[in-house]
């Protein structure tokens, strides 16, 4: 089981949150013939089925050793149903709340008789909050299925031309593609994967620079991905750096050695597809007697749920004299707290492991989602006006938790710099 004791305790308050709304609509569904209510029944309680098919499941079969895809809609399923439940709870809290309130304070006679009258001229304002809750928890559980099914693998492609001081002419014009975020476990369609590489292809690149998580949970992920992944090539080569989630540090290792092993999995992996894995080092592009390098920092997070494993003294070793150097940091935090405030001489930084929240709402003239409240740097390019560096997040390829994207697309990043 992947080390999220929390869930449990999530898994006790959905129980009580299903047990709530049931008691509140089950006059409802008893009141239909024998056929519709044994589905309703069915359907309402299939989301606690599920959660019970995941614990006790679990208990017998660790989750990295289930099938991926089956693995991914479950808990996107569940995930999709509860957070649907969710309006209508609140709204049902609010109506028994309003109901509380007032037998509480003993409405007088005259009030009693006005809300009598209130009740004659139309629907409650009990039923009224209900009706809203349901109608507002089924336009959630359309539209993240939607995100599930669609919106999880329309691939955006964002260009961004960025200006580098000092860069060496050989090097114009570079074309960049920075891809980050695969999480290969949370993939339903492997066909989805493959237009992903052909719109990579197509972009041209002479260099591919991936920002880590390429799996979510372990090594074995990648298995039914390699093939298509090895089709990704570059003039220039591909650079990879690890993300939190490529440590294993999600499972619960039966002993060292197994987690030891994982680890060598992924180093083989990388070898094979002959992607260069940066780990707290870096590689010189050298054209025509000019220089360009490519630095990579194992993970490095500010929150203390992260690993802190990225070294940027030990990345730079070498390549001290080449004035143009691009950094490959999973978590942009690094950059706020390390990068920035040691004024190190990288003209560019590039991160993913935000996901943009896969939520969120995006336009020409507006840029918003919830991991703004989490991280100051979370989607797109961003400049130090103090030292004119920049830093570049990408908002991720793949997902992880609700397998889907709202408003928050996957993205492929075409960068030329200039």
């Amino acid at each position: 089981m992947p080390r999220y004791s929390v869930f449990y305790w999530i898994s006790s308050l959905l129980l009580l949150g299903d047990v709530y709304l049931w008691a509140g609509i089950k006059k409802k569904i008893f009141s239909y013939n024998l056929i519709i209510r044994i589905l309703l029944v069915f359907l309402y309680w299939s989301s606690l089925i599920g959660v019970l098919v995941i614990i006790i499941g679990s208990a017998i079969v660790p989750l990295v050793e289930w099938n991926d895809v089956f693995r991914t809609y479950l808990f996107g399923f569940v995930f999709v149903v509860y957070t649907a439940k969710l309006l209508p709870v609140i709204f049902y809290l609010i109506a028994d709340l309003g109901k509380f309130i007032k037998r509480t304070f003993h409405l007088t006679n005259k009030q009693n008789r006005k809300l009598v009258e209130q009740k004659s001229e139309g629907i409650t304002r009990s039923k009224f909050l209900q009706y809203i809750g349901f109608l507002s928890g089924g336009l959630v559980f359309s539209t993240m299925f939607v995100g599930m099914f669609k919106w999880e693998y329309e691939f955006k492609i964002i260009k961004e031309k960025i200006k580098l001081p000092g860069l060496p002419n050989e090097f114009k014009n570079l074309r960049i593609v920075h891809i980050s975020d695969f999480h290969l476990g949370n993939w339903g369609l492997s066909k989805a994967m493959e237009t992903a590489v052909d719109k990579i292809m197509s972009l041209k690149p002479d260099v591919i620079l991936f920002t880590g998580d390429i799996v979510t949970y372990s090594t074995k992920e990648v298995e039914r991905f390699e093939g298509i992944l090895s089709k990704l090539k570059a003039p220039l080569g591909i650079y990879a750096v690890l993300g939190n989630h490529d440590y294993g540090l999600y499972v619960s290792w039966p002993d060292k050695k197994a987690e030891e092993k994982n680890m060598t999995d992924l180093y083989d992996f990388y070898d094979r597809l002959g992607w260069k894995l940066l780990n707290n080092e870096n590689s010189i592009l050298e054209k025509n007697g000019e220089k360009l390098a490519i630095v990579g920092v194992e993970n490095w997070g500010a929150s203390k749920r992260f690993p802190k494993f990225g070294d940027i003294d030990k990345a730079l070793k070498g390549a001290e004299d080449v004035k143009v150097k691009i950094l490959l940091s999973h978590d942009p935090s690094h950059w706020d707290n390390v990068i920035i405030p040691g004024k190190y001489p990288i003209q560019l930084t590039l991160s993913g492991h935000t996901h943009g929240f896969q939520f969120g709402l995006e336009t020409e003239k507006i840029k918003w989602s919830p991991a703004k409240y989490v991280y100051k740097h979370w989607a797109g390019l961003y400049k130090d006006s103090a030292t004119g560096n920049y830093l570049y997040v990408n908002r991720g390829i793949g997902s992880i938790g609700y397998p889907g994207r709202i408003g928050i697309l996957p993205e492929i990043t075409l960068i030329e710099i200039v």
